[in-house]
């Protein structure tokens, strides 16, 4: 939002009377002035270059998916230094500084799509961020709005995708199903794949 202060408009009147500069047909204005630059809609987009997100609860059943594969891809790729791996748990709004910064983006989740327990999903392009927001768990609303917030800022990443597994059971319990537990290496070979298309070196 630009915010118009009082008085501005008549000190910037005084300095146009003295008149253009002499050898130039023109004032012009002292770097600096002259208005505020427009706003870059992707501040920053390049400073955290691949961002992987494990999003999830571990407490939930297979909803810990996206937690425990985070860990795991973070280990497959430890000697790469350009790629930034978060473990989103449930943090909802905190995701969102790293989310905007990212230039391309890794999710990393159990995914309702309606499929048979086990199958692995991929999810991309420009309707990512609606597709997530109606296919996460009901608890990760928070972690919707995020995505559906930085889309409407015009700072969600122009290269994103969502890697998961449809969840068997989604409930109070430590750890995952067996159906989803043997989908994981799966996921994970799906992942590597993914950050390998993208440069990126395990």
């Amino acid at each position: 939002m630009t915010e118009l202060m009082h008085g501005e408009p008549r000190r910037r009147a005084r300095r146009k009377k003295r008149g253009p500069r002499a050898g130039n047909g023109a004032e012009r204005d002292p770097p600096g002035h002259g208005g505020p630059a427009p706003a870059d809609p992707k501040p920053n987009a390049t400073t955290n270059g691949t961002v992987v997100i494990g999003v999830g609860s571990p407490l939930m059943g297979d909803d810990g998916l996206g937690v425990i594969a985070v860990e795991l891809l973070r280990i497959r790729f430890a000697s790469d230094p350009t790629l930034t791996f978060l473990d989103g748990g449930t943090w909802g709004m905190q995701l969102l500084p790293d989310l905007e910064r990212a230039e391309r983006l890794l999710i990393l989740d159990a995914i309702r799509d309606g499929r048979e327990p086990g199958t692995v999903i991929r999810l991309e392009g420009a309707e990512l961020p609606r597709n997530l927001k109606s296919k996460l768990s009901p608890h990760q609303i928070d972690l919707g709005e995020v995505f559906a917030l930085a889309d409407l800022r015009g700072t969600f990443p122009d290269e994103a995708v969502a890697l998961g597994v449809e969840p068997e059971s989604v409930e109070l319990r430590d750890g995952l199903s067996s159906t989803v537990r043997r989908a994981l290496p799966d996921l994970l070979d799906a992942a590597a794949d993914q950050l390998q298309a993208w440069g990126h070196n395990a």
